[in-house]
């Protein structure tokens, strides 16, 4: 027997193999509709096989799973690997100690993502989980109605207003050269300031607004200018026509709204109602002259942790590793989770023709650009929703941007504060 083990022993050395680890019963959890259901639970089979773990799956849609995941995060009862949504660092880790940092878990190779990514999942210098996939808003346009009036992508806001001039006066009033409402809205707010300032709207070192309320009021009349040109239709007028999504709106599929600002991932949600010979485009950010960024809102769409109550994290550790950076996990969740953050997935899948081409060039718009880090404060539902509002009190000349400014600053440091 003693002869047997050192012959293994060897081969190992000799080939650079490592022994089997012993097999350990784990649990998974995650939300996802049906093909990133069937395609997790092949991945967890095939990486179970390759390290000798069982690797019980718990999913369900994405409706319930937060308050499911912070019952049993009170009660230490959560899966040993978790999916959490990027937001929710702030409520499950506000010092670094929600989950395990993967820096610390052998088997995890993070040199496969861009420090950038890894910063955006690390609280207090702890690594909190690895990012999934790395998602952002870009610019999309149908540049089949852009050529019939004569214009090229604009490059520049000053080009974009000219844009919005030119398409109404050679196609008709009842074009318009952009979208933006609720949330796109709020997130092209943010974008003037972001690149006007080099600042996010959430300052890490001393968590509250990083804009002064000068900066946001000029972000808000940024915005109003963009309604008063005809750019953009008012909130009265959306309000108006049911606030319909934009993929679903008639004025969309034929080519009469040119352009949005939306995720990157959402390329074909756009693409498709498109009729026949309108062709969508995604192009690279609009900026000011002065700008000093990029503005780019980008981040990880999810991120899959490591519980601090697992029995075996080495084990959840060389499964979490195989999903994201090993051919037997990348292979079966394919873009299931998005376009990889993970440089090993993404080369593989790319090889493969895996990545449809639009969105690979969405995609790499996103990666170009530069822009500070985004805070996940940003999509804080009540921060984010108060901020909805008064932008819509804003519209509705309510108030004016000055005391806007004001009331969104307030609001956020607020939510803000309740995190110290």
């Amino acid at each position: 027997m003693k002869t047997l083990m050192n012959a293994l022993c060897t081969t190992a050395l000799i080939t650079g193999a490592a022994l089997p680890a012993g097999a350990e019963n784990l649990r998974m959890s995650w939300w996802g509709g049906e093909t990133r259901h069937v395609a997790t639970q092949a991945a967890l089979t095939a990486c179970g096989e390759k390290y000798g773990h069982q690797i019980a799956p718990e999913f369900t849609g994405f409706s319930g799973y937060l308050e499911k995941l912070t019952t049993q995060m009170a009660g230490s009862t959560e899966a040993d690997i978790v999916q959490v949504n990027w937001p929710w660092l702030p409520l499950f880790s506000r010092d670094g100690t929600g989950f395990y940092d993967l820096q610390e878990l052998d088997g995890v190779d993070l040199s496969s993502f861009a420090q950038t990514d890894l910063d955006s999942v690390t609280v207090a210098g702890h690594v909190q989980g690895i990012p999934m996939s790395t998602s952002g808003r870009v610019f999309f346009f149908n540049t089949t109605t852009l050529e019939a009036a004569g214009i090229t992508p604009p490059t520049t806001w000053e080009e974009f207003f000219a844009a919005a001039k030119t398409l109404r006066e050679k196609m008709g009033d009842d074009y318009q050269l952009f979208n933006a409402v609720a949330e796109s809205a709020q997130l092209l707010v943010s974008l003037a300031v972001t690149q006007k300032t080099g600042k996010d709207l959430v300052d890490p070192e001393t968590n509250r607004v990083a804009w002064s309320v000068e900066e946001l009021a000029a972000g808000l009349e940024f915005y109003q200018r963009m309604v008063d040109s005809g750019a953009i239709a008012s909130r009265k007028d959306e309000a108006a026509q049911g606030n319909v999504l934009l993929y679903e709106k008639q004025d969309w599929s034929q080519g009469r709204i040119a352009g949005s600002y939306e995720w990157d991932t959402t390329y074909f949600k756009f693409s498709d109602p498109l009729e026949d010979g309108q062709v969508l485009d995604s192009v690279p950010m609009i900026k000011f002259a002065d700008a000093v960024t990029d503005g780019v809102y980008r981040k990880p769409s999810m991120l899959l942790s490591v519980s601090k109550n697992s029995d075996h994290p080495q084990a959840a550790a060389e499964i979490l590793n195989c999903l994201v950076n090993e051919p037997e996990g990348i292979d079966a969740l394919g873009i299931t989770r998005g376009i990889p953050a993970s440089s090993t997935a993404l080369e593989r899948l790319e090889a493969e023709d895996k990545i449809e081409p639009e969105l690979m060039k969405a995609h790499q718009i996103l990666m170009d650009a530069d822009g500070p880090a985004v805070s996940p404060f940003n999509e804080h539902p009540e921060l984010r929703g108060d901020f909805i509002d008064i932008m819509e009190e804003f519209s509705y000349g309510m108030i004016d941007a000055q005391d806007a400014a004001e009331a969104i600053i307030d609001s956020a440091n607020n939510v803000l504060r309740s995190y110290d």
